[in-house]
């Protein structure tokens, strides 16, 4: 089917004409290029090759045809592509013929060399081909041209029949013969590419002055896009055959059909690709493209393995592999999506770039054909190294994974200036300064292509919520849709973190025999990990966006999901392991910071208290859902033999401890679709490290740090060590059975307290909690010196109760404190570049104070530890608590709510 647009030079017929044709004269070099997957099997057995020499001789073509595209993309420009197409079909064609009087390894390798410039085609035929087309139907042109990669299913379909009955010097003419009739038909219908004066002044320049364009880092990385999906794509190709063969024990022919299989839909979708490209942009392509990728070489990755499980009548085996069937399903759907990879990428290629086409495709085809070559040669490296066969999908996943990554922060970066108004180089600091320089210097900057893609609907380019119509008839359902997703996530967070106070209670019951203090260390490295992670994870969210961030930060999650439930099985289990686990839990830890972080940008500074309240408070909850789920959890066989036998527990009840592990799983799988479904990415938000790290210089940043470790350290440190210590100090008490209640009641009270905090003032808030904070402490050392669990218990709730007001009244002071200070420090920014940076580095202290906070739930628990074991009580590790509080109480007097403090003096100037 022929594109009915009209080309932006000539008539629709002659363009349709030259497409087609081009796009078979590439699929027959195509054909070609890929030619010694199979008529290599035939030189190897001839010539006696080992597996490195054969690995050469097969890589050699695309070798020469990847880094030569580099050169004739270049000349293509330059002396126009249809001359530079047909003579590399033409040297093709004779070296291929010329294979038949190679008979040493060396001339085949040059005839290899030779035959592999063919691969070139695809260099010199995108800017042909583009030319003859309209930017807005480029796409789909090209991806009808590079549909051409069909010919590599040709070669494995048909190749193998005729080397059968011919020997491979037949197959080597035949192929020889079909370039010379397609070169000749090719000159026969197309002609020579329509030139501009902007085309023509390029094509004169200097051959290495048209090679600065490459400086540029966006080519590289659709470079490394093209890697991927074009590399990956021709490594595959290359080496399925191998693959099918070892792993399936199939024959020459069924093995190259079957890698057919994977080959057709990675090339004729192509055309497909192209039209979504134009349709819907390319970056969401690509978006789709890299997301099911990393799904898909994921699955293919995992090596068959073999289960054993204790259980109660003996070894339990089970055996997981990949049979052929689901194996060629996963590599159709990830050849399906590789095919719209590419097309994607080379829309982005003539958009960007259109006066150096040939160059800049040159070079993401040279980078593209480089992978067919090195990536079946890592394969075989990886193979010997490790000894499974599934490593070559291993490497893939990691590829993916990577240029996922790289073009979601650029992307990022993109929507941020498209968000920010061009500010003078005064006031743009020195992201103006930088991008001034770049326009000065001639380098084409992304942000200023001349076409971008269709806007991404989960990013938010018009985000105004101090406006109260925009905010009341477009914003509140949005930004409420962002914080119920969040809160969900952000309570299985903290479930996940916590959950290892539970498992670490049990452990002794189920045969695990640790010491008291090696029992609090375990119970408060969550506290570490969580809080040193939180430091970090308070800056991503501006980095990555928070939609991005809050999906791998949850997905994070199962990891130590099911470490748990696999670890706590064996009572053999190293103490080394439980302590890795422990430091995986503080993954749940870590996500507090960038969820408040990222929530603090939907809402306007009168909500600030009561959103973030919510989100923090009800995400709290998760700690309380989790000590009244797990004990009922662990009671019952929930998943059946899949989550194995249950552990006895010294007085013979069974329980399946495991199951604290695996509870998680489904619920954590329901977060991630759920964020990146429903979250979107703030456009205005975006901001580099660099710009956050202000924060540090201010000392707001480091009192209010004080004050949320006062709040939240107190409410989370106790969440993690009361069931311990109450079991150490009242070992006829079940702790368990009362352990939600403090953590609900924390939770409950951040929960309602954030509109109390927005009313009368969150410094005057917190100013009062510490009062009962400091008595309920001091009372805690009476209750445990007359053993009245009664008082000690109900003084835990108190602190827990003060504890949580506090945590949604110290965050509600941040937005106020940070926007009295940039209105003092910046009086020269306008209102709204007050507004935003006052927003920016709200955000910023806001995760970062929960981070140097979150640390209460490693101190708590190892204080109260080292005091029982040094003293046998808890009463020193009280004392020093309460005097904490008391300094925390003078600091909120000191800075903000006495006759000096900030809040008071802008009163009085106001």
């Amino acid at each position: 089917m022929a594109t009915s647009a009209t080309p932006a030079h000539g008539n629709a017929k002659v363009a349709d004409r030259i497409l087609w044709t081009s796009s078979f004269a590439f699929t027959v070099s195509f054909a070609a290029w890929t030619i010694f997957a199979i008529i290599g099997l035939g030189i190897r057995d001839e010539l006696e090759l080992s597996e490195s020499e054969f690995g050469l001789l097969v890589g050699m073509p695309i070798l020469s045809g990847s880094v030569s595209r580099i050169f004739l993309g270049v000349w293509a420009d330059k002396y126009g592509g249809r001359k530079i197409f047909a003579a590399l079909m033409f040297i093709s064609a004779a070296a291929t013929y010329a294979l038949n009087w190679a008979d040493s390894y060396p001339e085949m390798l040059l005839g290899a060399l030779l035959v592999g410039l063919v691969g070139g085609t695809f260099s010199v035929g995108v800017p042909y081909v583009s030319r003859f087309f309209p930017p807005e139907r480029q796409g789909t042109a090209l991806g009808i041209f590079g549909a051409g990669n069909v010919g590599a299913a040709v070669t494995k379909f048909l190749a193998p029949f005729f080397m059968v009955a011919m020997g491979w010097q037949g197959v080597a003419d035949i192929w020889a013969a079909g370039l010379v009739v397609s070169a000749v038909i090719f000159l026969a219908l197309t002609k020579d590419e329509p030139r501009d004066e902007a085309h023509d002044r390029v094509a004169r320049e200097p051959f290495l002055a048209q090679f600065k364009v490459l400086g540029h880092a966006q080519v590289w990385r659709f470079s490394l896009y093209y890697f991927f999906v074009f590399g990956g794509f021709v490594a595959l190709s290359l080496w399925l055959p191998h693959y099918l063969i070892e792993v399936y024990d199939l024959s020459l022919s069924k093995a190259g059909m079957l890698a057919a299989f994977y080959s057709v839909p990675g090339s004729i979708f192509r055309i497909y690709g192209g039209s979504l490209s134009d349709r819907y942009g390319a970056r969401t392509v690509l978006y789709w493209t890299f997301g099911v990728g990393i799904v898909c070489t994921f699955m293919l990755s995992y090596a068959p393995t073999t289960y054993i499980i204790e259980g109660i009548n003996g070894p339990i085996t089970f055996s997981t592999s990949m049979g052929l069937v689901p194996f060629l399903v996963i590599l159709f759907v990830l050849g399906f999506f590789m095919s719209l990879g590419k097309a994607a990428v080379f829309k982005h290629v003539p958009v960007y770039y259109p006066q150096q086409v040939g160059a800049i495709s040159g070079l993401v085809g040279m980078i593209g054909g480089l992978g067919g070559f090195l990536l079946p040669v890592a394969f075989g490296v990886l193979e010997e190294l490790t000894g499974v066969r599934t490593s070559c999908f291993a490497l893939l996943f990691l590829i993916v994974t990577a240029s996922l990554i790289w073009m979601h922060i650029a992307i990022q970066g993109l929507d941020r200036a498209a968000a920010e108004p061009v500010a003078a180089p005064a006031v743009a600091g020195a992201t103006g300064l930088v991008r001034s320089a770049m326009v000065q210097a001639g380098v084409p900057a992304e942000s200023h292509a001349p076409a971008r893609d269709t806007a991404d609907s989960h990013v938010l380019t018009d985000w105004r919520p101090e406006d109260p119509e925009f905010w009341e008839r477009i914003g509140r359902p949005i930004a409420r849709r962002n914080l119920w997703i969040s809160t969900y996530c952000l309570a299985l967070a903290f479930a996940v973190w916590q959950v290892w106070s539970i498992v670490v209670a049990r452990l002794p019951a189920i045969g695990f025999e640790f010491t008291p203090n090696q029992l609090f260390w375990l119970a408060a490295i969550p506290g570490i990990s969580g809080a040193t992670l939180r430091i970090f994870y308070s800056f991503l969210v501006p980095i990555f966006g928070g939609r991005l961030w809050t999906t791998i930060s949850t997905a994070s999650l199962l990891v130590p999901a099911f470490g748990i439930g696999y670890a706590v099985q064996n009572p053999q289990t190293p103490y080394l392991i439980f302590l890795a686990l422990a430091l995986l839990c503080g993954f749940g830890g870590g996500n507090f910071a960038s969820s408040v972080a990222n929530i603090s940008y939907f809402f306007p500074r009168k909500e600030k208290g009561a959103a973030l309240a919510i989100n923090s408070g009800i995400g709290n909850l998760g700690v309380s859902f989790m000590q009244l789920a797990v004990p009922i959890v662990i009671s019952m066989s929930l998943f059946g033999y899949l989550a194995g036998a249950p552990q006895t527990m010294a007085d013979g009840v069974p329980i399946w401890l495991q199951n604290a592990g695996f509870f998680w799983v489904p619920l954590v799988g329901v977060g991630v679709v759920a964020a990146w479904l429903g979250m979107n990415d703030i456009a205005s938000a975006k901001a580099s490290f660099t710009e956050q790290a202000v924060i540090f210089r201010r000392l707001d940043t480091w009192v209010m740090s004080w004050l949320y470790t006062g709040t939240f350290g107190t409410f989370i440190g106790l969440s993690a060590a009361v069931p311990l210590l109450t079991r150490l100090v009242f070992p006829e008490i079940d702790a368990l059975q009362y352990a939600f209640v403090g953590p609900l009641l924390g939770a409950l009270s951040r929960a309602f307290s954030g509109g109390l905090s927005d009313r009368v003032g969150g410094e005057r808030v917190t100013f009062w909690v510490f009062v009962p904070m400091i008595v309920a402490t001091l009372v805690l050392v009476w209750a445990l010196e007359i053993r009245s669990f009664a008082l000690f218990y109900a003084m835990i709730l108190l602190l827990f109760l003060a504890s949580g007001i506090g945590n949604a009244s110290t965050f509600q002071m941040v937005p106020g404190i940070m926007a009295r200070v940039i209105d003092e420090q910046q009086p020269g920014l306008s209102i709204e570049q007050r507004r935003r940076e006052a927003e920016r580095e709200s955000a910023a202290i806001t995760g970062f104070i929960s981070a140097i906070a979150a640390y209460g739930a490693f101190y708590i628990p190892k204080t109260l530890g080292t005091s029982v074991d040094v003293t046998g009580t808890a009463n020193i590790a009280l004392y020093g608590f309460a005097a904490f509080f008391l300094t925390c109480a003078f600091a909120t007097w000191y800075f903000y709510t006495g006759p000096r403090g900030l809040f008071r003096m802008t009163e009085q100037r106001a």
